[in-house]
């Protein structure tokens, strides 16, 4: 009798293995076609049209992106243009844009409800996975044959985009709609590390039983999602993931756009998983500043050296402690971290002046799991509290195995 992860180990081995060729292909055909650019220069899945465009010939396309869904029409340069545009431009009949968190051009404060509408560049309808429902309804993926779905990740749990990805994978299983996923890089993919999720934790900021950084680029991800039964009733999307090309775990990669409206620049995107703590406490992160999630501070914390007034501005209309002189630190110039830091959550909790009202509600959310905040209040160290991770974290590497496509 054949055993479920013998089943399990086999048709891993395949989906990978087809990845392979289809990346093994693409490359051949890709150096030929309309963009050109050295071996050593990294395409994105969006770029990599050999290994998808005729998976969309003939086909109702439905595209979830937003303003990180960008294609260099010119590898040399630094030109972009929106996924959607490209695909219209290679005669894609693309007819339905989704939008996730933020919205369709990126704009919208974290949280913010998006609203149904229409793209005034291209007439086509706008469709929110960020309203009343994340998961795309029947009637939403009515009339498309395939979904493409081009988002930019940066690696940390909280970050919705893996959520959403969930729910439309989900979806498209449901309505047996293929599903393509164009690859992209994660700038922080250097980094597994953080508490796992434990799942009675599950929410739309934490989904699957993972790190807080996990690692994998989307397309792995969406590998993983599917590999490990995590859709609702354990079905699986029909997927096909577009791989990144002349890309490794061991390179770094600077996003070409913002991914969303507080995430301004490599360094946010570097120390977002460490000060994103903060935004379960009663101590600002930086929205309502320039330096988004590249300081942190609150009015509690008079004894620290750097201070700043969060005020309304672009992606954030009520900031965190707004209007109040907050005491904190600058970390807009320190030297990129290599692991989930928690020197800052730790002394900001030590010196405030307000211990009872520093965690809020929302805390065991981001964190996914209740331990964190209890080891923080016990006085644990970093060392101490890191220890804790480490089999969860070992396990973890293992179960991912499997799905990575990248390598060193």
């Amino acid at each position: 009798m054949v055993s479920n992860s013998t089943v399990k180990n086999t048709l891993l081995f395949l989906v990978t293995l087809l990845i392979y060729n289809v990346n093994s292909y693409s490359f051949s055909v890709y150096k030929n076609g309309n963009i050109s650019g050295s071996s050593s220069t990294i395409i994105v899945g969006a770029e990599n049209t050999a290994a998808y465009f005729g998976l969309l010939q003939n086909k109702k396309v439905g595209v979830l992106t937003n303003q990180t869904g960008v294609v260099r029409q010119d590898l040399t340069e630094k030109t972009y243009t929106s996924t959607v545009d490209f695909l219209l431009q290679n005669n894609i009949n693309v007819t339905k844009i989704y939008a996730p968190e933020h919205g369709f051009r990126g704009t919208a404060d974290a949280g913010e409800l998006i609203k149904d509408g229409k793209d005034t560049q291209t007439g086509l309808p706008i469709l929110s996975l960020y309203g009343s429902s994340k998961k795309p309804s029947k009637e939403q993926l009515a009339g498309i044959d395939v979904l493409v779905f081009d988002l930019q990740d940066v690696g940390a749990r909280f970050y919705t985009y893996i959520s959403s990805l969930h729910y439309v994978m989900e979806a498209c299983a449901e309505q047996q709609i293929p599903i393509i996923v164009l690859d992209r890089p994660n700038p922080n993919i250097s980094i597994v590390d953080g508490p796992i999720l434990e799942m009675k934790n599950k929410s739309f900021v934490g989904m699957h039983p993972i790190p807080t950084l996990h690692g994998m680029t989307i397309g792995e991800y969406a590998l993983m999602i599917n590999g490990e039964k995590w859709l609702d009733k354990g079905i699986q999307a029909n997927l096909t993931v577009i791989p990144n090309l002349n890309y490794n775990r061991q390179m770094s990669y600077s996003l070409p756009v913002s991914p969303s409206p507080n995430l301004p620049n490599d360094q946010a995107i570097n120390l977002y998983a460490s000060l994103c703590f903060f935004e379960g406490t009663n101590v600002s992160s930086g929205r309502g500043t320039n330096l988004q999630f590249q300081i942190y501070g609150s009015p509690f914390l008079q004894n620290m050296p750097y201070s700043f007034t969060p005020k309304p501005n672009a992606g954030a209309k009520d900031p965190m402690n707004n209007g109040k002189l907050c005491y904190g630190e600058d970390l807009s110039q320190i030297k990129p971290v290599t692991q989930l830091e928690l020197a800052w959550l730790l002394k900001a909790y030590r010196q405030s002046k307000n211990k009872d009202a520093f965690f809020t509600n929302f805390f065991v959310k981001l964190a996914g799991t209740d331990a964190l905040k209890q080891q923080i209040i016990a006085g644990k160290t970093q060392v101490e509290i890191r220890q804790t991770w480490q089999a969860g974290l070992a396990a973890f590497k293992q179960t991912r195995a499997p799905y990575l496509l990248y390598f060193n």
